[in-house]
């Protein structure tokens, strides 16, 4: 069991060093371009991610609001 253990913990450190490796290749710096951002562009995007973000701090608070009414 001990040797199992120790293999598997191997390959998963191999296979992890090699995908790490790899994907260094896939990495490139942005050219230059024509300047800095255009005229009225917003320098943060706001996508989905932050209103999941909100949307789970919102159940979160919820939920303990909930616990410590029980208590």
């Amino acid at each position: 069991m001990k040797n199992l253990a120790t293999t598997l913990r191997l390959t998963f450190a191999t296979t992890g060093m090699l995908l790490l490796l790899g994907g260094f290749n896939l990495v490139h710096a942005q050219g230059p371009g024509s300047g800095g951002p255009r005229p009225g562009a917003t320098n943060v995007p706001i996508d989905g991610g932050a209103s999941l973000l909100l949307a789970a701090g919102g159940a979160y608070g919820l939920r303990r609001l909930r616990r410590a009414k029980r208590r």
